[in-house]
């Protein structure tokens, strides 16, 4: 196996190969950070490499390895990148904000911990838009996230360094964020699998997460299997957690061995008042959407709800959370210091009000769609935009584009639904598109297991791009 086909070889089979000493962890991580090296400035997909942390772990493993071969972690030994909104000790988190930098994270997110415990080496902090405020990478002070299939566009946001360097074969998993989709846009276009798990799935400890539940860390993956089984590692229960799960009988990665039972799937890829998709995105969805028919399920298109009522909250809920950062306005970039702005002039009740109508307007959603067992659409409106599109644009009508391009993903954070990108497909500029999926309240493992059925229907994880395909 050449060294390109070992940087896209998947997380699990990577942590087979460790097992077996066809590889050890040392000679992996070397081999990411090669790459890195050599790609990331082309990118823009990590702020921090934590090379020389990077390496000490993954001797130490390698060491462990040699002398302690049993009883290993699950994903022992394996390259991992996080995004630059989770802390790590001793290592510079800025949140996207060019003046923090060189800021010293003083304590783990309570990830961290979990990501360790199952073996992973990781790699650096993985480029996000500012706070994490928006569906594309380009924080000033920063060079923008590209995309590795073409590098005039964006790999999304705000997890698009994590899945520019997924989709690059800079790591060999990602993890991410998703508060409006901010895993499953970047997913979408970049040739990704990525999943926002169903709300308390996931804990936001030690902290505490601010959204009130709109908001999640989530897995990234180049197939289903991985994502599947790095959700395993994430998901659980931490004591004083607001709100949870219980952890499901059997496996995320069981789940996609086993094949699902005839499905009563919904088709909707119009999203009123904010339009319906564009024709591509629309095939992309009709294509998936006969492929389940050929295999057995029942496919039917959904009459598409409003979503007129859901729009103002979960706008309110966005800007206050760039008020609650504390960030001084001078820090911010234009569209996060107009959002501030909005937070000021509404005031705190504004936000109070914004959380129990998105609350009334969830249940309204769940309820009309829970007659499916899985809803299918596009992951976007609209195909992925260049890097640096909107950046002339008024702040109101950055505001309007971004609403309409994401229109898919936010009912389902207000809703906590369990919603997963998958590949698709290409557009015209040979950038990816993906269509989503989304299961009833709590059911992950349903959504895992379809995906794995498409994807064994049509593989794509052999797919690289030509820039991140050379020696």
């Amino acid at each position: 196996m050449d060294s390109v086909d070992l940087a896209f070889t998947s997380a699990l089979d990577q942590a087979d190969l460790i097992r077996r000493r066809e590889i050890s962890p040392l000679e992996l991580t070397e081999l990411y950070l090669r790459r890195i090296e050599q790609l990331n400035p082309k990118l823009g997909s990590y702020v921090w490499v934590m090379a020389d942390q990077a390496i000490a772990e993954a001797r130490a493993k390698t060491e462990h390895l040699a002398t302690h071969p049993e009883d290993l972690p699950p994903f022992f030994g394996v390259p991992i990148s996080i995004k630059d909104l989770n802390p790590i000790a001793g290592v510079p988190c800025s949140y996207g904000i060019a003046l923090a930098r060189k800021r010293i994270a003083e304590e783990d997110d309570g990830l961290m911990p979990i990501i360790r415990e199952a073996g992973f080496v990781t790699l650096g902090k993985t480029a996000t838009s500012q706070l994490g405020s928006l569906p594309y990478t380009e924080p000033p002070g920063f060079p923008p996230a590209r995309n590795p299939w073409n590098l005039d566009f964006t790999p999304g946001g705000s997890s698009g360094g994590a899945s520019s360097a997924l989709a690059a074969g800079l790591c060999a998993i990602a993890q991410g964020s998703d508060g409006g989709g901010s895993l499953r846009g970047p997913a979408s276009c970049c040739g990704l699998v990525g999943m926002k798990p169903s709300r308390g799935r996931v804990s936001f400890t030690p902290v505490g997460e601010r959204l009130n539940g709109l908001a999640t860390n989530g897995p990234l993956g180049r197939t289903v299997t991985d994502t599947a089984a790095l959700l395993d590692v994430m998901a659980g229960y931490i004591v004083g957690d607001p709100y949870w799960l219980p952890n499901p009988d059997h496996s995320f990665l069981a789940a996609t061995q086993q094949r699902p039972s005839t499905l009563r799937i919904g088709i909707l890829t119009e999203f009123p008042p904010l339009g319906k998709a564009h024709p591509t995105c629309q095939t992309k969805v009709q294509e998936t959407a006969t492929l389940l028919e050929s295999l057995g399920h029942h496919v039917e298109t959904v009459e598409p709800p409003d979503l007129s009522a859901l729009i103002e909250p979960f706008t309110v809920a966005w800007q206050c959370v760039v008020s609650e950062s504390n960030v001084p306005w001078f820090a911010l970039e234009r569209m996060n210091r107009w959002l501030l702005w909005r937070a000021w002039r509404i005031g705190s009740g504004a936000y109070l009000r914004a959380m129990a109508n998105l609350q009334r307007v969830s249940r309204q959603i769940v309820q009309y769609f829970y007659p499916y067992d899985v809803v299918l659409t596009p992951t976007f409106l609209h195909p992925t935009i260049r890097v640096g599109e909107w950046q002339k644009l008024s702040s109101a009508k950055i505001l309007e584009n971004v609403i309409r391009w994401v229109a898919p993903c936010p009912p389902f954070n207000a809703t906590g639904l369990p919603a997963l990108s998958l590949p698709a497909g290409f557009d015209d500029n040979q950038v990816p598109i993906g269509v989503q999926l989304v299961g009833r309240p709590g059911a992950d493992e349903t959504i895992l297991a379809v995906a794995a059925q498409i994807e064994a229907a049509q593989p794509w994880a052999h797919l690289k791009p030509a820039m991140a395909s050379q020696s």
